[in-house]
């Protein structure tokens, strides 16, 4: 089955760079009308996009945002949570304030756009949160960031069960060891501790195609699932 969006309306958030903007592209394809918030304007919008500004960090910048978002679309019958922040420290090293601002971008904004969009969206909508292997299998010095994916997948979970009876999906992404300037600015990357196979980076993309399925109607019968787009490489980890 071809995934087509014509004329759904999308919002996307982390919409600038790395696998926000490559969703932002395949979404676009597919024919979706959309909203794109980051803290950051995207260098090259699809045509016909809207480009909200917004520091996701703070509650009612994301309010504000999303009532912006489904003003201009006039709908809403796709939410894609991407954006995301990583901090490499110590368990033993990071303070209260480390945790509390990346779990307010990686969580926090996330479950109040959720509860906006089960709001809103009517019978056929679909969410998709773009969480991180990490949120099953990690590694030194990113806990803060492990423990907030590993808690959006259970949002995404709780999500699918609430969701259900009104005909709102829910399901999250899973990538891997994707191409981004994320990944190149891992301390175990840079100093050569962690060696990846070339054949285990993805490209953003591959994450694109593994959300256009997601929320479209080609994936109808699928909800409260995490799907790991990796080339099988936490399966033999």
């Amino acid at each position: 089955m071809v995934s087509r969006l014509d004329g759904k309306a999308a919002i996307v958030t982390g919409a600038a760079g790395g696998i926000g903007a490559a969703i932002v592209a395949r979404l676009a394809e597919a024919g979706a009308r959309l909203a794109l918030i980051d803290r950051t304007a995207p260098a090259a919008p699809p045509a016909g996009a809207m480009t909200l500004l917004a520091d996701l960090g703070k509650p009612e910048a994301v309010d504000e945002a999303f009532a912006r978002a489904v003003d201009g679309l006039d709908a809403i019958d796709i939410l894609v949570n991407v954006a995301g922040i990583m901090i490499f420290k110590p368990v033993e090293d990071q303070t209260a304030e480390d945790w509390h601002r990346l779990l307010a971008v990686n969580l926090v904004a996330p479950a109040l756009l959720t509860g906006h969009a089960l709001r809103r969206m009517p019978s056929g909508g679909a969410i998709v949160n773009v969480a991180s292997v990490h949120a099953r299998r990690t590694t030194a010095l990113v806990s803060s960031y492990a423990a907030s994916k590993a808690a959006l997948v259970s949002l995404t979970r709780s999500t699918a069960i609430e969701g259900r009876a009104r005909g709102i999906r829910c399901n999250a992404v899973l990538p891997g060891a994707i191409d981004t300037p994320l990944l190149h600015e891992s301390p175990a990357i840079k100093s050569g501790a962690e060696v990846l196979d070339p054949a285990d980076v993805g490209d953003t993309r591959d994450v694109a195609e593994a959300v256009l399925f997601l929320v479209s109607d080609a994936a109808r019968f699928v909800t409260g699932e995490d799907v790991v787009v990796d080339n099988g490489r936490m399966a033999r980890l």
